[in-house]
């Protein structure tokens, strides 16, 4: 039976909204990919981001353009020089893998290699808002090894600390998500390095970086 691609657009609710520096979402846009060869399913999803410039439709478009190659058998290597990287890219890459994997009776994880998985530890993310809701659901939390904390606007001195003290046990990772000017960049950098954060996640606008170097 010949390969066919289905392309799906979802959208999921999000409990509450989801905030960071450059805006908010109440819903997750996810488009899935599924192939289908005899017998055997192969399912692989992306989120398009719109700080690369990626919107539903435009990921969906990209995979529909290359549906002719995908059904007429494309490998995964050569999938890599069909279509840039990028959501579209991930969709079909991890569905071919799924796929293989169910025609071939082994995990992605055996196919790649690896025997020996072991249990890794992920962040759990608080999103941006007033610093006392941030700390009650860090609070919450306080019994995960890892947060993943969004800044960058307005009062952040005060996120920080009121989250580090409401989770002192965890490590905490700060994601400005591009947010900080570079004005208040080194203040806000010892501040965290004061509260125990274990690490800054990009901090400036990109292109930025440099300056970092200058920190001390």
């Amino acid at each position: 039976m010949p390969r066919t691609l289905n392309i799906q657009m979802n959208s999921f609710p999000i409990a509450g909204a989801f905030t960071i520096s450059r805006g908010a979402k109440t819903e997750a846009e996810v488009i899935t990919c599924t192939l289908a060869e005899d017998g055997a399913r192969g399912l692989g999803e992306c989120v398009p981001y719109r700080r690369y410039g990626e919107t539903m439709e435009s990921v969906f478009a990209q995979i529909e353009a290359t549906r002719p190659l995908v059904e007429a058998g494309i490998s995964r290597r050569d999938l890599l020089s069909a279509m840039p990287p990028g959501a579209a890219r991930n969709a079909v890459d991890c569905a071919l893998w799924d796929l293989e994997a169910k025609q071939t009776g082994e995990t992605v994880a055996a196919r790649l290699g690896l025997a020996d998985l072991k249990p890794l530890t992920t962040a759990y993310t608080i999103s941006l808002g007033e610093p006392e809701v941030m700390a009650a659901k860090a609070r919450e939390h306080a019994g995960r090894a890892l947060l993943k904390v969004k800044v960058g606007t307005g009062d952040d001195e005060s996120r920080i600390r009121a989250v580090c003290a409401a989770a002192p046990d965890a490590s905490i990772i700060l994601d400005a998500n591009e947010g900080w000017p570079e004005a208040v960049l080194e203040r806000h950098l010892n501040i965290a390095a004061q509260a125990g954060v274990a690490l800054v996640e990009q901090p400036l606008p990109a292109g930025r970086d440099a300056l970092l170097a200058e920190i001390r």
